[in-house]
């Protein structure tokens, strides 16, 4: 018995995974096989291969990662051999000065470790991946390196085709959908769809593409290409999304529908013409995120109390507000879904329509066409509404008319760019708005932002600073979390994200300081005494360790803004 396996025997052993006649039995098998001792323990069922995962991230001090949901290092993939990756069905995830990162579900091979050594010339760190993980992800990253050269390859030989019609290869037809820049575009959509990317950036510069995903919020670049491709990749990006490939002067709009592992996915397309050639952008919309229950998307117990008591006024405005990309359409759409029934009639008004709801009236806003809020508005009052959610409240007309709604026994929703629920109130009135109206009509308000979770593989606990202590009044005894960084989380220490509220319920105290056009100070006070701001559901979160106190600033206020609390 060779070295790796009698360290692997006897380990099992010692921690009574396996008996000794299991062992017995799996080596005999082995002889008779190609596999090895792992995969023989595997298909005879003496062990899962999570259960030995867990063991050896246990009793190895090896971590376990999710190569989907990590960055790969692409340059690492320039240097490390695909004939080394396949061979022990290992994968390079990144590479510090001479360390090299490697996933594998097979530790203790010390050949692997070796034959590694003596190829890179780099030192060795193992972190723990199923075996159908790596070989997914070998696949997937290598082939998208060759899939460019290819593509790149393609190109040269059509060129010196003189009978070569350049269009043909981005017409829909089953000969295409093998071509290499059908394959790279596919690729890039399925990779940033199964790392949960809301957007994709591709990005013409000087002398090549840079192509990056937005991933919570932070853009992370996954690939740089030659700027020779960038002509093909637009075209077929503009295919999918029946968009015209002649015109590349002006800025076009369309959209992708497609499914990428069973999930149904939409995606907006926006091209913009720069100096450099067209930039596009891809955003994605799961439709699996946007059916999200309201306890699932972070308000605190006390907020969802208050959220499902504004629903079940029967009519009156309820405003969400909010900067961009902090959430607004995911808690309109989840409130409505908590909503929706048989006996309600529910009609949107949206700019653009991000994801369709069952059983939901949804109109596509089209300026062109005179459909603006305003007058999609007037339509949906003579269509015998009892909800009616407006995507954003934009100008005084728009404004008066959802008042209107709202008094004469229509619930409506709609959103706000403002800060706080405070500063909502005063810019509609703001729009000339009549302050009495809206004092009438205005059931509840709520100011959200989305905030970066600690990643929970490298959370760590530290002792809160000076700055830290006093902007969260604890003291020195005391302890905070944080990410380190690691592999899951793209060494960012930061993984998924949640929302922070402030939800105000309208009181009749409230409506008076409304209806004499109170300041925004005046009204906080009254909402502060019995709702917690948005600042402090942040520091609630910081100091439950779901999230840091550099974060909750950087999403939230100023420095000067969180001294004041």
């Amino acid at each position: 018995m060779d070295i790796y396996k009698k360290k692997l025997v006897d380990m099992l052993l010692q921690y009574k995974l396996l008996t000794k006649q299991q062992i017995k039995d799996a080596l005999n098998i082995q002889k008779k096989s190609n596999m090895s001792l792992q995969e023989i323990l595997f298909e005879e069922g003496f062990i899962s291969e999570q259960e030995m995962l867990k063991f050896m991230e246990k009793t190895l001090q090896i971590k376990r990662i999710e190569l989907s949901k990590i960055e790969i290092d692409s340059e690492v993939l320039r240097t490390f051999p695909e004939y080394l990756a396949r061979k022990y069905n290992v994968f390079p995830v990144k590479k510090d000065s001479n360390k090299l990162h490697l996933a594998t579900s097979d530790p203790l091979n010390t050949f692997v470790i070796d034959e590694i050594k003596m190829t890179t010339d780099l030192e060795i760190k193992f972190l723990l991946a199923t075996r159908s993980e790596i070989k997914k992800t070998i696949d997937q990253y290598y082939t998208l390196r060759d899939t460019i050269q290819e593509a790149l390859w393609e190109m040269r030989e059509k060129a010196q085709d003189e009978k070569y019609d350049s269009s043909s290869i981005y017409e829909q037809s089953e000969e295409t959908d093998k071509a290499p820049v059908v394959r790279l575009v596919d690729t890039l959509i399925k990779q940033a769809v199964k790392k949960g990317a809301s957007d994709i950036h591709i990005e013409p510069q000087e002398k090549n593409v840079r192509i990056r995903y937005r991933i919570d919020g932070f853009l992370l670049e996954v690939m740089v290409s030659p700027k020779k491709l960038l002509p093909s990749i637009i075209a077929r990006i503009k295919i999918m999304a029946h968009m015209d490939i002649t015109q590349t002067r002006l800025p076009q709009d369309g959209k992708i529908n497609l499914v990428v592992d069973d999930m149904h996915i939409d995606i907006r397309v926006s091209t913009l013409p720069t100096i450099n050639g067209e930039k596009i952008a891809l955003r994605i919309l799961n439709r699996n995120d946007y059916i999200v229950s309201l306890n699932k998307l972070g308000f605190s117990l006390v907020q969802l109390s208050l959220i499902d008591q504004i629903l079940k006024y029967p009519y009156g405005m309820i405003l969400v507000t909010g900067p961009t990309g902090s959430g607004k359409t995911t808690t309109l759409y989840s409130m409505l879904n908590a909503i929706n029934s048989p006996d309600k009639n529910i009609v949107t008004l949206e700019d653009p329509v991000e994801y369709a709801l069952s059983g939901i009236n949804q109109v596509q806003i089209n300026p062109k066409t005179g459909m603006t809020f305003a007058n999609g508005l007037r339509s949906i009052l003579r269509q015998d509404p009892n909800i009616i959610m407006l995507g954003e409240i934009r100008d005084p007309e728009t404004a008066k008319i959802a008042i209107r709604a709202a008094l004469t026994g229509h619930l409506v929703f709609s959103t706000l760019h403002t800060n706080s629920t405070s500063s909502a109130i005063m810019r509609l009135l703001d729009m000339d708005v009549e302050p009495y109206l809206l004092a009438s009509c205005l059931v509840g308000v709520i100011a959200q932002r989305l905030v970066r979770k600690i990643c929970p593989v490298c959370k760590s606990i530290y002792k809160p600073s000076k700055r830290d202590r006093m902007y969260l009044k604890i003291d020195k005894e005391d302890t905070l979390y944080h990410g380190k960084g690691c592999p899951e989380c793209n060494y960012l220490g930061y993984n998924g994200r949640t929302v922070i509220g402030e939800v105000v319920c309208i009181t009749e105290t409230h409506r008076k300081l409304i209806a004499k056009k109170a300041s925004s100070q005046e009204l906080d006070k009254i909402s502060y005494k019995s709702h917690k701001s948005l600042i402090q559901s942040g520091l609630d979160l910081v100091k439950s360790g779901v999230t840091t106190i550099d974060e909750l600033m950087r999403v939230v206020y100023t420095i000067s803004d969180l001294h004041e609390f």
